[in-house]
C-alpha cells in the first residue's frame, strides 16, 4: 500500500476570517478536521487546492 501524502500542517495555525483558511497551510476547517481519514487521491486533491490557493494568494510575511 503507498504511503499516504504528509500534512501540510506548518504549525502556524490560524484561520483567517476573511478567507476562512488556515494562515499556515492554506487548508480549511473542514480539510484539516478530515485530514486523518482521506485517502492518497483525496489528500492529493487538497494539496492541489492548497496550491492554487498560495498561487491566487500568497500568504503575507509576518
Amino acid at each position: 500500500m503507498p504511503a499516504l501524502p504528509a500534512s501540510p500542517c506548518t504549525n502556524a495555525c490560524r484561520i483567517d476570517p476573511a478567507s476562512g483558511f488556515c494562515v499556515g497551510c492554506r487548508r480549511s476547517l473542514d480539510e484539516i478536521a478530515n485530514w486523518s481519514r482521506l485517502d492518497a487521491p483525496a489528500r492529493l486533491a487538497v494539496l492541489a487546492a492548497l496550491r492554487d490557493r498560495q498561487a491566487a494568494s500568497p500568504r503575507p510575511t509576518e
